[in-house]
């Protein structure tokens, strides 16, 4: 009994709807960690900030 190779088949373009989909999977990840990081520096400045004046 011979295997036959796997052929991937196109099943054409993205509906606009799957687009959006596929690059908020993509991207979002990265989008929110960026607002974390940003959220957290802000207020790790905030904190030094009042220590600094407490001094």
């Amino acid at each position: 009994m011979p295997l036959t190779p796997v052929v991937p088949e196109h099943l054409g373009g993205l509906h606009p709807v799957e687009t959006v989909l596929v690059a908020l999977l993509a991207f979002g990840p990265f989008v929110a960690l960026g607002v974390v990081v940003y959220l957290q520096r802000r207020r790790d400045d905030s904190e030094g900030d009042s220590e600094d004046d407490e001094s």
